[in-house]
């Protein structure tokens, strides 16, 4: 095992890890542009299932005359399967593990089908999963080392005679793709690349929903001791970056819809969503925000972000920020920890496994500063770790937004476009009654000089145009009186 860490302070610590007696062999030759074996993107739709009507709505359509009863279930098992024939979009439903503030979600993959839970990544070059405990299926085929797929999976490996005859499994192929993935605590090994069914809800009305198939999903399967550190139940980390082999990218060319995806994460105890494609936002209640989201563009970071293998540029989000607002008021920031640097080094990006958003440490102390003047009427608490400004939140107000603190703006495009953040997703209740500020200090270390949590992202409703290379958001949905449980995408 080895370890890596930055020379600053030690915030960013890579750790490589093998199993014990795995030997991995590195072709860094140029990938030869062998044909593809596997099956082009074409998706395919698990046949139509239907549960029986509840027995409260048996005598209303036994009162039916038969040709009508007949005609009304041909209808309805025909809108369910052309869903599932061409979907407009599927989603993946999300929950807020509330122990390691990640947020969880699920989807059925394999033959026969069983359900995968796994954590959300903003970043990351593709799905990878534990395959070493308890994998099973007839359907799974590993990438060659000359495929497209394989030159797609950023800077492979090959795996050359690695794995005795006759114990050949899907976390361990010979002349197969072979990548390097990371967990959220920057926990690296090796991988092989491989494909099989996976199967998403669509956004059909039809209850249960029809499920639409991408048969060679491409994916990573890697070890057990990657799965350290994730919510409880999870045994993988699915990718929702620009990558080509994330899942954005995937889907979008399995199924033919646009190349884009909303993310609405939930607090803990609720629900949420990601819908890919054609979907429109609406809400419970009728609310439909497909037409009012305020947008602003995404950037590329010249340079992956330290920590993460590989050259070239960063397949993570990053936003145009170029100032920061407390109380309407400009925050004194040095502006150019807000634009990339050298390496990768500054900028600003989303990140859902970072459950707080963090701060360089000037631009921690400069917020904290100004936030401290304008709440100088609120009595202050001891500080609870890792916060550093807490206040006694039996003297908070308590308002339709959250917590009735002074806003904090993030400036986007010098001024044209502002997020407008509230107290429910600035402060965070800790245990003792403590209000925290939720901004943590993120040091020196080289890296982006501002990330935006998770919780700062919670009940927003986020639009990620890739074709575009936008974000679209919402500010607080709870301003607009509705939330992320509230979301059916149709």
């Amino acid at each position: 095992m080895q370890t890596f860490s930055s020379p600053s302070n030690g915030l960013l610590r890579l750790t490589v890890s093998f199993p014990r007696n795995h030997v991995v062999t590195r072709r860094t030759a140029p990938i030869s542009a062998a044909a593809n074996p596997l099956p082009p993107p074409r998706h395919k739709i698990l046949p139509c299932r239907f549960r029986s009507q509840s027995p409260t709505s048996l005598p209303t359509m036994a009162r039916l005359p038969p040709l009508a009863l007949a005609a009304l279930l041909f209808l309805g098992v025909l809108a369910a399967c052309r869903a599932a024939n061409d979907p407009r979009a599927v989603l993946l439903p999300v929950r807020k593990d509330g122990a390691r503030g990640q947020y969880v979600t699920g989807f059925r993959q394999r033959t026969p089908l069983v359900p995968v839970t796994a954590v959300l990544d903003l970043a990351g070059d593709m799905l990878w999963l534990d395959c070493e405990r308890g994998f099973a299926s007839s359907t799974f085929r590993g990438v060659p080392c000359g495929s497209k797929q394989c030159r797609l999976a950023g800077r492979p490996s090959c795996h050359f005679d690695s794995c005795p005859a006759g114990k050949l499994r899907p976390s361990c192929l010979n002349d197969t793709c072979g990548v390097f993935p990371l967990n959220p605590d920057l926990l690296m090994t090796n991988g092989n690349v491989i494909a099989d069914v996976l199967a998403l809800p669509t956004t059909s009305s039809s209850r249960p929903a029809p499920l639409a198939t991408a048969p060679a999903f491409v994916f990573t399967c890697t070890f057990t001791l990657l799965t350290k550190g994730l919510a409880a139940g999870a045994t993988g980390v699915a990718s929702l970056s620009r990558a080509p082999l994330a899942f954005p990218t995937q889907l979008a060319a399995t199924f033919r819809f646009s190349r884009r995806f909303a993310l609405c994460l939930p607090p803990a105890g609720a629900a949420g969503a990601v819908v890919f494609g054609d979907a429109r936002y609406a809400f419970q209640g009728g609310a439909d925000l497909s037409k009012s989201l305020i947008y602003t563009p995404l950037l590329v970071n010249p340079a992956k972000t330290p920590g993460f293998s590989g050259g070239g540029k960063s397949e993570e989000y990053f936003l145009a920020l170029t100032g920061i607002r407390v109380n309407g008021r400009a925050v004194p920031v040095n502006a150019t920890l807000l634009a990339f640097g050298a390496k990768g080094v500054g900028g600003a990006k989303l990140s859902t496994v970072a459950p707080y958003t963090v701060l360089e440490t000037s631009i921690h102390r400069a917020v904290t500063d100004a936030f401290a003047a304008a709440t100088a009427g609120i009595p202050r608490a001891k500080a609870v770790a890792p916060f550093k400004l807490c206040y006694d939140g039996s003297k908070v107000a308590r308002t339709r937004v959250g917590p009735g603190v002074p806003t904090i703006e993030l400036v986007l495009q010098g001024g044209a476009t502002t997020w407008v953040v509230f107290g429910a997703n600035s402060m965070v209740a800790t245990r003792g009654g403590a209000l925290c500020l939720g901004v943590v200090e993120g040091g020196k270390a080289p890296g982006p000089s501002v990330v935006i949590g998770g919780h700062m992202m919670e009940d927003n409703l986020l639009e990620f145009d890739l074709a575009a290379s936008r974000l679209g958001f919402s500010s607080s949905l709870l301003f607009r009186q509705t939330n992320c449980n509230n979301f059916r995408p149709g």
